[in-house]
């Protein structure tokens, strides 16, 4: 009988010791990305964006560095750290990044339509939802109780690229300026990353959309600060992937998908179908494309290689994506981006909504010192 016993011990303690050997493993195998974005909330692109790679259970997020784009740093920052109370992952820290582009100004920027035409999107500046920077604006979820972290956007992002040479994903979302404020700081940011994955640019997109109509090379976020986007993209990254516009107009948030999420238990299925909301004709899924790419590369179904710089010429074509072939390239430094043209669709929907609607994976170990 205490033979039986011990024998039941044995294989118990066995089965134990290979869960636990494969959590570590697991846990050991997570990558590390970094979320750079303009957190415009609730919900939304960017928010939405952000969930997709939390909620991944292939991702360690080290940080959220956020950036004024969309809308101000100030809202944004509030609206993400009320997102990640209200899915109980408060252990990821919330960075505090630029609150203006480098260079380009709201009042030039006014005179600069007044002489080359109507720009249909301004993020924070847009007339029709503009505010003072500091003020938070709507916040329909409710303020936050939770802190940003006192460290600054560019530090953390060369603090943990040093951490973890070689092993940290920049997922850029918005604006560039915390990335050219990192490159500035540290020249060997981009080198000490493992990649970088952004949504921006545009080449030639296939659409109705009367925003690219006729300024088909504009994107808002290389455009609204144009040359951290040339300080990045001239970076010595190992490897740079695009979701442009091209493939982003290919996708479309639907109140199905809302319906669908809504459906779930999990508590940032209940974020989403709480707070999403379908805004104007065009619904795409900007960023989101972009992290669901990343976390499944499967998703995309055409990509072709470009070499890529923003015009900084201030004339109307200021802030537009450059793009050459190998054969045609500058002969100054320009890096090779790896541009994403089309993709499953159908693969995409149901990875968006299997991982809104799945647990959250619970807090590992905590991500700064």
């Amino acid at each position: 009988m205490k033979r039986d016993r011990f024998r039941i011990f044995i294989a118990v303690a066995t089965v134990v010791l290979i869960l636990t050997t494969c959590l570590v493993s697991q846990s050991q195998e997570r990558r590390k990305v970094i979320i750079d974005q303009d957190a415009a909330g609730p919900a939304g692109t960017d928010q939405q964006a952000i969930l997709l790679l939390i909620q991944s259970p292939q991702t360690e997020v080290l940080g959220i560095t956020v950036v004024t784009g969309d809308a101000w740093l100030t809202e944004e920052v509030a609206h993400t750290l009320r997102m990640l109370e209200l899915i109980g992952r408060t252990d990821i820290p919330v960075v505090r990044g630029a609150e203006y582009p480098l260079v380009r100004t709201k009042e030039e920027t006014e005179q600069w339509e007044q002489r080359y035409g109507y720009v249909a999107w301004l993020g924070a500046w847009t007339p029709s939802v503009y505010h003072a920077p500091r003020e938070l604006g709507a916040m329909p979820e409710g303020k936050p109780t939770t802190k940003a972290a006192d460290e600054d956007a560019a530090r953390f992002l060369v603090r943990m690229v040093r951490k973890y040479p070689h092993e940290v994903t920049i997922y850029e979302g918005g604006p560039m300026t915390n990335l050219a404020l990192a490159i500035s700081m540290e020249p060997e940011f981009a080198s000490l990353a493992k990649e970088l994955v952004f949504m921006g640019a545009s080449l030639n997109p296939q659409t109705a959309d009367p925003e690219f109509a006729n300024t088909p090379r504009r994107e808002f976020n290389l455009w609204f600060d144009p040359e951290a986007a040339h300080i990045v993209l001239r970076a010595p990254w190992k490897k740079i992937v695009c979701t442009p516009v091209d493939i982003s107009v290919k996708t479309r948030m639907t109140n199905e998908l809302i319906d669908k999420i809504k459906a779930g238990n999990s508590a940032s299925a209940q974020y989403i179908g709480k707070y999403a909301r379908l805004r104007g004709s065009y619904n795409y899924l900007w960023d989101e494309l972009a992290s669901a790419a990343w976390l499944d590369p499967t998703l995309i179904t055409k990509k072709e290689n470009r070499f890529m710089d923003v015009n900084l010429d201030r004339g109307p074509g200021y802030g537009d994506t450059l793009t050459w072939t190998d054969r045609d390239k500058p002969k100054r430094d320009v890096q090779s981006v790896e541009v994403q043209f089309d993709l499953d669709t159908d693969k995409f929907y149901k990875l968006f909504v299997d991982l809104l609607t799945a647990p959250t994976p619970k807090p590992g170990k905590p991500s700064t010192p």
